[in-house]
């Protein structure tokens, strides 16, 4: 593995790590809830961009460097699977099953019909 693709993913990481912590924060505070709705709102936009981002990676002569960058980097910091599995244990362990398994089904059922509408905007956008 090279040390271009390396810094690719780290660079990459830097900026979605900032962008899920900021962008999370916001949502959260902004609903005011015990759900975490932070973590969902970033995992779905995370899922809807890769979506998106990977069938037009597929259509342009772009680096792996790049691609690594984004889709690696960027959108793996971005959406927080592990914070989504850390918030469902967290609500287990306070007895809210019903916000824990509620976290679970929406966290995956809006994180992959986001990517299947990422890719369904794209075909529509450039096919």
């Amino acid at each position: 593995m090279s040390f271009g693709l390396l810094f690719s993913v780290g660079i990459g990481g830097f900026i979605g790590a900032i962008l899920r912590f900021t962008l999370s924060s916001w949502v959260q505070k902004a609903t005011a809830s015990t759900f975490p709705f932070g973590t969902l709102s970033v995992n779905v936009l995370g899922s809807f961009l890769i979506g998106f981002l990977f069938l037009y990676f597929q259509q342009i002569n772009l680096s792996p460097y790049h691609k690594t960058l984004l889709i690696t980097g960027l959108l793996g910091a971005l959406t927080t699977f592990s914070t989504f599995s850390l918030d469902t244990v967290l609500l287990m362990q306070q007895e809210f099953y019903m916000k824990a398994f509620s976290n679970v089904v929406l966290n995956v059922f809006f994180s992959i019909g986001a990517t299947l509408l990422g890719m369904m905007l794209f075909k529509r956008l450039y096919f």
